[in-house]
């Protein structure tokens, strides 16, 4: 059974309007051990008709968070952590960013494309699913050789839900040389990567990354595997995760990750 949920999002993030509290008690309720909140930090994120902010009042967060925790002390382990949209302009902002505030995890994540959301299909017209898989692939290897202030890279594959064919249309070993370097770069700065059920709750057939580069990241000797649900409501906590440890050890996994103080700890499967 798989205890730990560290992908986790609230009302800070400009997607939820679920309270903490909702999210902490459905948490228990589920008998989670850990919980680690990582609301959204998308700084320079392009404006759409919707007009949903992705700042982070992090000093409101933070207070929240202390709050909660204390509140629910001794029945879950509550963590504080973020997930950084990643572009490398931002690179200064955030090596400041994450000295500054107490996290003790922190996902590094791509969400844009050429500096606009794959999420409004419009931008994603006149380009082809391979041009678009291919170019996120890309951009998460730059932010990768740019900043390391992070300790996993998040849905390594997000962007096939925004491709025209979704699933249908990806092939891992279409892009296998740029997944390599990525692993391989991620691998040897110490960040590890995330099984992220969304893909599942999606209706993709896999949780993001797909087996095949969960596979490969373990042959590469990768070691640092977190769990999230990026549960963005109370009903999505631990989606899918009676999967999950099956799973893993069909990928060569043994056991997971849980990050404290921003350094692994080590849960066997």
């Amino acid at each position: 059974m798989i205890v730990t949920d560290c992908h986790l999002h609230c009302a800070f993030s400009g997607d939820s309007e679920a309270p903490m509290e909702d999210m902490v008690r459905r948490g228990i309720a589920l008998g989670l051990k850990t919980m680690c909140f990582t609301d959204h930090l998308d700084v320079d994120y392009p404006d759409e008709d919707d007009d949903i902010c992705f700042d982070l009042d992090t000093a409101s967060y933070y207070k929240e968070f202390q709050r909660i925790k204390a509140l629910y002390e001794g029945r879950i382990e509550l963590l504080f952590g973020v997930e950084f949209g990643l572009q490398e302009h931002l690179v200064s902002y955030f090596a400041d960013y994450q000295k500054a505030w107490p996290f003790d995890f922190i996902i590094g994540s791509s969400h844009l494309l050429d500096g606009f959301d794959p999420y409004y299909q419009h931008h994603m017209e006149g380009r082809t699913d391979a041009e678009i898989y291919g170019g996120y692939f890309d951009a998460i290897l730059s932010n990768l050789r740019a900043f390391d202030g992070f300790q996993v890279y998040g849905h390594l594959d997000y962007i096939v839900r925004y491709g025209h064919g979704g699933a249908a249309s990806y092939h891992c070993s279409d892009y296998a040389d740029v997944i390599d370097e990525i692993l391989k770069t991620a691998i040897a700065k110490g960040i590890g990567i995330e099984l992220n059920t969304s893909g599942l709750k999606y209706g993709l057939g896999f949780a993001h990354p797909h087996p095949d580069i969960l596979k490969r990241y373990r042959e590469l000797g990768g070691e640092i595997l977190t769990i999230g649900s990026d549960a963005h409501k109370p009903e999505h906590i631990a989606c899918n995760f009676d999967v999950v440890p099956d799973l893993l050890k069909a990928c060569g996994f043994r056991y997971y990750s849980l990050i404290r103080g921003r350094k692994p700890d080590f849960i066997p499967l």
